[in-house]
């Protein structure tokens, strides 16, 4: 099982990596999502002798919200303001990949240095968490459109949710399903804050917040 849990966390550790490295907001939006249905199963995987309603409820909510509902708002978003890619990343695509990269080989590398419990020091779960965050916080600071740093957003609380199922054993899912609820509820105000923002400035450049003054 341990196999099955390591393969779908090195998939969601390759998208990391695939969402750096394009500039297509569709394409990152399907990323995304992708990934939040890969970290949806996870429960299942990790729980597999025993599958108590709450994991089934959890891992269902998951992958409903991350791999379709949420993504669905932010095409409608992208469909709104009437583009599809980010040309102009304050960080670049090829700098922000090997960032990455490098920031993947560390994140495995302090995994394996940190004295965890016997049962994770097989998995890939800690250096899947660390690498997640560490690519959500690149797309958020160095893309320069609102709905490619939502998805930064979405890519950094993915990377939350697998340190979360260290604890899967220990910790009520209701912990996971407060993350859930706040992270749609945060979509949703950011659909908001996208669509003010495409009609104050005709752009969804956050640059262009700067300009504001009181």
């Amino acid at each position: 099982m341990s196999g099955l849990l390591n393969l779908l966390i090195g998939l969601a550790m390759g998208l990391n990596l695939v969402a750096l490295g394009t500039g297509r907001l569709p394409s990152l939006i399907r990323i995304a999502a992708l990934q939040g249905m890969v970290l949806g199963i996870m429960p299942l995987v990790i729980e597999a002798h025993d599958w108590r309603m709450m994991v089934l409820v959890i891992a269902a909510a998951t992958v409903a919200m991350k791999g379709l509902v949420i993504p669905a708002l932010l095409r409608r978003a992208m469909r709104t303001a009437n583009i599809d890619r980010d040309l102009d990343p304050l960080i670049g695509f090829l700098p922000s990949l090997l960032l990455g990269a490098a920031g993947m080989i560390g994140a495995v590398v302090l995994a394996r240095r940190l004295p965890l419990l016997p049962e994770h020091h097989e998995s890939l779960l800690v250096a899947g968490a660390l690498a997640s965050v560490l690519t959500g916080l690149l797309l958020l600071i160095g893309r320069s459109k609102a709905i490619s740093q939502v998805c930064g957003y979405l890519i950094l609380e993915n990377g939350i949710y697998l340190f979360g199922l260290l604890l899967i054993h220990s910790t009520p899912l209701l912990v996971e399903a407060g993350i859930l609820l706040d992270l749609t509820v945060a979509v949703f105000v950011t659909g908001i804050i996208v669509d003010r923002i495409q009609r104050a400035f005709d752009s969804l450049d956050t640059r262009k917040l700067t300009v504001l003054r009181e």
